[in-house]
């Protein structure tokens, strides 16, 4: 199921005539065109899509239950437009989670991406699915660390601060082990804000090595805005080369660490030529 929202559970579409005087005559003015983008994020179970104009939130759908993305996305994205009213030759730049996060959800979501950016010859952006998340934190000090758990006593994690109303980057994100991050952010010395659905997994874990970390209490900043990923698509230059834009996994998969255990570097790839 479906749900819309924008700012509270609603959609709300913004429709503006604007006047201008000139002369001594009453004008109807062309409407200003703003740079409309489509934010998506497929990277983990949250499907999250948002269309912003500007710094205008015109609408979103979230939906945070375990459904196959590639069944669910572009319907979405038909019914988003549809209550919006617009159209994707609307649409001016597509931004995208490009990760990390599941390997499956983020092919989906890239290539869909590029497919409608590619077809319609629209700009085409990557945006970190673990920064979206951090900016979800609004008005925290402390440095914010989403993270994701990457299995095995594994996690996907960033450390991100807001300068200035923007979010910089104080550690790059990294697929590490839950105990040198923790480590790692020790080292730092500061307040740590940790955010997403998986840290109460690491709480233990935490709380012995980062006695002072908070562990966000707020649902919500858990997971994903795709209007989120929209405004920080916004903030960064378009990919030059749609069809070469690839996810950020950030680790290998599976087959290939197996292949890489028995092989060196140098050998040929573990994809079988037939």
């Amino acid at each position: 199921m479906y749900y819309c929202t924008s700012f509270a559970f609603g959609i709300f579409i913004l429709r503006i005539k604007k006047y201008a005087t000139m002369e001594g005559e009453n004008v109807i003015a062309e409407r200003i065109k703003y740079m409309i983008t489509l934010g998506i994020d497929t990277a983990n179970q949250t499907l999250a899509i948002g269309v912003v104009e500007d710094e205008q939130i015109l609408g979103q759908i979230q939906t945070n239950i375990k459904r196959n993305h590639s069944v669910t996305l572009m319907p979405a994205i038909d019914q988003l437009f549809a209550d919006l009213q617009i159209s994707p030759k609307d649409i001016d730049r597509i931004a995208v989670s490009d990760g990390p996060g599941s390997y499956t959800g983020l092919r989906i979501g890239v290539t869909t991406a590029k497919t409608i950016a590619y077809t319609l010859d629209k700009e085409l952006v990557g945006v970190s699915s673990l920064k979206t998340i951090a900016a979800n934190c609004i008005g925290v000090d402390n440095i914010i660390v989403p993270m994701f758990d990457a299995r095995r006593k594994n996690v996907y994690a960033g450390a991100y601060r807001w300068k200035e109303n923007r979010l910089e980057t104080v550690l790059e994100d990294v697929h590490i082990s839950a105990s040198d991050l923790f480590t790692q952010l020790q080292k730092l010395n500061e307040a740590i804000y940790f955010v997403g659905s998986d840290c109460h997994k690491f709480f233990s874990e935490i709380k012995e090595i980062l006695p002072s970390a908070m562990i966000n209490t707020v649902p919500a900043w858990d997971i994903p805005s795709g209007v989120t990923v929209a405004q920080l698509g916004a903030l960064v230059e378009p990919v030059a080369e749609k069809q070469a834009f690839l996810p950020r996994y950030l680790k290998r998969v599976e087959a290939e660490e197996k292949w890489l255990e028995t092989h060196t570097p140098g050998d040929e790839s573990y994809v079988e030529k037939i």
